[in-house]
């Protein structure tokens, strides 16, 4: 009987264990026996348009695996991978997730065991400098740098023209000399120079980085507000810009993109990313321009470039991660090709430094005058100031949007970055 029983706690042993064999290998199997990969992301007509692209080149290639694609807004995507984290598990969330690079390092931080060290896939030296900080940590690189979100001026040249400037005006200048041209142009057309939601902080973002500055010190947690030179001044540019009555409210997204296509507004400083919505207007063709982002003037270290949103890659710890770690590293992390295909047919400027040229760089585009927009993106990619955009972004911003509007009815600079630090230091600890 003690023999008998032996035997059959073997079995069962066996037989649990070929169970839960039979459970791992669903988990990055299809019932046809092919691996399959989850891959979630937002934006159908950037981001997933990329991934489809991607999914075809790299099925081509290893018809055994299965790419399955998975929009998600951006908001839902982090609620649903903070649930799942925090719960301890990966159960339900995908292999590859796209990550914004100003949320980033508040996943890799909180969730640091979570994450598929993507070093030995690919080398953080074949992308723009400044997706780095972002998408590494304690010197891992987890992520992988996707889009550059490289910033420009995009002007409208028929109202320059009927103010008496040129393009040449306009490129490579500071947010002075671009709000002197503002008030000539409100003159003599009647159009206000660029458009502004009070709650979205994203040109006050550009004008910092522009000088290598951040919300954050180096270190990615401690608040740099009060004594912060650069953003000092980004908030008396800003300031001047309302001051000078050359500014378009908007309330949302909707409201931004009808300034534009109308023909209410004379230029749109932001990322690269907005040109298929400028494009979308196809009377306009040929009326616009881009030249490089302006710069802070008192500020030496400004620049004329700088960033603005942008996303990467990210690869979770669990079954099937080798298979997904391979995609990422066969497609956005190596693929010239690819990114060729991406920005002649959705218009996305990659940060692969290598893909930074060619055949769909070199197109002359008629929309933009005849001007080759894309190869001047790419070049402006590699000069972007690297920051740390560290783990508070929003949070200060939230704190940021009510001082801000503050300062604008006329509370003084220098109390509100005071307030606004002890705010941060408070909320933050």
């Amino acid at each position: 009987m003690k023999k008998m029983s032996f035997l059959l706690l073997i079995a069962s042993l066996i037989l649990l264990s070929a169970c839960s064999s039979n459970t791992e290998k669903a988990a990055t199997t299809t019932d046809s026996g092919k691996k399959e990969i989850t891959v979630w992301a937002w934006d159908p007509n950037f981001n997933i348009a990329a991934l489809k692209l991607a999914k075809d080149r790299y099925v081509a290639k290893h018809p055994d695996v299965n790419v399955n694609i998975v929009e998600y807004a951006q908001n839902d995507i982090v609620q649903k991978m903070n649930a799942g984290l925090n719960s301890g598990s990966t159960k339900g969330l995908p292999n590859v997730v796209l990550i914004e690079d100003y949320r980033a390092q508040n996943f890799l931080q909180a969730y640091p065991d979570s994450f598929h060290d993507m070093s030995s896939s690919i080398k953080a030296s074949d992308f723009a400098d400044y997706k780095i900080g972002p998408t590494s940590y304690n010197g891992k690189q987890y992520g992988v740098p996707f889009d550059s979100g490289v910033m420009g001026l995009y002007v409208r040249t028929d109202y320059l023209e009927q103010a008496g400037y040129k393009v040449a005006d306009l490129t490579n200048i500071d947010w002075d000399k671009f709000i002197e041209i503002g008030k000539a142009v409100k003159q003599k057309t009647g159009k206000e120079m660029l458009t502004q939601d009070p709650n979205d902080l994203g040109l006050i973002r550009g004008m910092i980085q522009s000088a290598g500055s951040w919300y954050l010190k180096e270190d990615g947690k401690t608040p740099n507000l009060a004594g912060n030179a650069a953003l000092k001044e980004a908030l008396l540019t800003y300031k001047s810009l309302f001051d000078a009555n050359i500014v378009k409210m908007n309330a949302d997204w909707s409201q931004f993109l009808a300034a534009f296509n109308s023909g209410a507004v004379a230029s749109v400083p932001t990322g690269n990313w907005i040109t298929p919505s400028i494009k979308a207007e196809a009377s306009q063709s040929g009326k616009w321009a881009v030249v490089p982002f302006p710069k802070l003037k008192n500020v030496p270290e400004s620049v004329n470039a700088s960033s603005l949103g942008g996303s990467s890659w990210y690869v979770l710890n669990s079954d099937g991660q080798d298979t997904a770690a391979d995609f990422l590293k066969e497609t956005f992390g190596s693929d010239q090709e690819l990114y060729q295909d991406m920005l002649s047919k959705i218009g996305i400027v990659g940060s692969l430094n290598a893909a930074s040229s060619g055949k769909a760089y070199d197109v002359a585009d008629p929309y933009f005058g005849g001007d080759k927009v894309y190869k001047k993106f790419a070049e402006w990619t590699k000069q972007v100031p690297k920051v740390n955009y560290g783990l508070h972004t929003y949070a200060i911003e939230d704190i940021m949007t009510v001082e801000i509007q503050n300062y604008l009815n006329g509370k003084d600079v220098d109390a509100v970055l005071k307030d606004a630090q002890g705010q941060a230091e408070a909320q933050l600890k």
